[in-house]
């Protein structure tokens, strides 16, 4: 890990009725990722193996199970699992990146990331998904490079996950961590922990290993952040950093938190949350999971850089969705310099047809003012107008599969065709 890198990394929100407008849970997050990284948004179906099969996670392997859920995610383009994404059941999951007492070693194992795709591939609840991934964490570890890249950028993961019930926010430290459940109202993740004294689960080995380190004296109450990082939580709401930023805009919202207001959240560089710089945000989620059962999640991705000048395009879960072609990267096999030794020799242009499109688009943007202002006025209607129809889709219930499974792919290409 390098520590000029250190304060950077993502916000993850989630708002739950009340705080949510219309019986939903609204879920959203930036990854915050070097900014020539790119990011793809990829959809695996949900898919059967044979017993005893493996599955090739980033750097290692492990035992794939029987049954794996269809899951829609962006992700770093090199890499196995994912940053941010959601599953056929209405399950979402980001994570973040997060540093405390205990050291970072540099033996590979499972990154944070793959364990999102992991959660998500392997359980239909939130709390399914978290089981799933301290399972994990207990057998394989975690570790290993988080950038592509000789340097090495490595660190500890908090997980937000979130299913139309419910969320939970999960924290871990090496192989501890602690749990806390979200039932109503708002929470956010940034680059520390932020559990305190509520922990509605946790590893058997939590309190003692902290007593062990002398980090608590088991007396006073256990306060999790405190005790395994160097967050003074007292002022943690009240503080300069992104994770009180972004807790200030989800209340200031309370009560009418929607998919664009959620995006609103996600666009806001003032904050620090759309960042900007040598990391910046390259590519961002936000997720609709309606509380009643029978109506489509809507989960919409940028799969670009830079959410104030992305569009957030829709994709619902139906049998047989169109493949996501243009937000999909090359891929390299066995030659990938992720897979030989000694790793990360060499880059390859892991651009997708929609991120190059938008590399191009977005200089203009930024350097032509009538032309550059009238993309964005383009592209902003689009996004307007794909919300409109989700809302009436999720008004009405009645949704058309025949559509929906072009749904993302068909946002795609109008977004192309206002670059070209």
């Amino acid at each position: 890990m390098f520590p000029g890198l250190l304060p950077r990394s993502c916000d993850t929100f989630v708002a739950l009725p009340p705080a949510a407008a219309g019986a939903r849970v609204v879920f959203g997050k930036n990854s915050d990722r070097p900014a020539d990284e790119v990011q793809e948004v990829v959809h695996f179906p949900a898919a059967a193996h044979p017993a005893g099969a493996a599955l090739e996670c980033t750097y290692i392997t492990i035992e794939q199970v029987e049954k794996t859920c269809a899951v829609v995610l962006s992700r770093p383009a090199w890499l196995w699992g994912a940053e941010m994404g959601a599953n056929e059941h209405g399950v979402c999951i980001g994570n973040e990146a997060v540093w405390g007492r205990e050291e970072v070693g540099d033996e590979e194992a499972l990154l944070g990331m793959d364990l999102v795709r992991l959660g998500l591939e392997r359980a239909d609840t939130a709390e399914k998904a978290l089981t799933v991934i301290v399972d994990l964490l207990e057998k394989y570890g975690q570790g290993g490079n988080c950038m592509e890249s000789h340097m090495a950028f490595t660190y500890y993961n908090s997980f937000l996950i979130a299913d139309r019930k419910e969320a939970w926010v999960l924290e871990t430290s090496g192989k501890y961590w602690a749990a806390e459940k979200v039932e109503g109202g708002v929470r956010n993740i940034s680059n520390q922990l932020s559990i305190t004294t509520k922990i509605d689960r946790e590893h058997p080995g939590l309190r003692e290993y902290a007593k062990s380190k002398g980090w608590w004296d088991g007396e006073k109450e256990f306060d999790f952040a405190a005790t395994y990082s160097y967050v003074n939580t007292a002022r943690m709401t009240t503080s300069r950093g992104r994770y009180c930023e972004g807790y200030k805009l989800l209340n200031k919202h309370k009560g009418s938190i929607t998919s664009e207001i959620m995006m609103e959240i996600l666009r806001d560089k003032e904050s620090g949350i759309n960042m900007e710089g040598g990391f910046m945000t390259t590519g961002s989620m936000v997720s609709v999971l309606p509380q009643q059962a029978n109506l489509p999640c809507i989960h919409f991705f940028t799969g670009t850089p830079d959410p104030a000048r992305s569009v957030f395009k829709p994709f619902i879960f139906v049998p047989n969705v169109t493949q996501l072609l243009k937000t999909s990267s090359p891929t390299f096999g066995q030659d990938d310099p992720v897979k030989k030794q000694p790793r990360f020799q060499t880059k390859p242009d892991r651009r997708h047809e929609l991120y190059k499109k938008h590399e191009s688009a977005a200089v203009v943007m930024e350097t032509t003012k009538g032309k550059g202002e009238e993309l964005l006025k383009d592209i902003q209607e689009l996004e307007k107008q794909k919300i409109n129809e989700m809302e009436s889709i999720l008004q009405n219930g009645c949704l058309d599969t025949s559509q929906a499974v072009n749904l993302f792919s068909q946002c795609v290409e109008e977004e192309l065709k206002i670059y070209s």
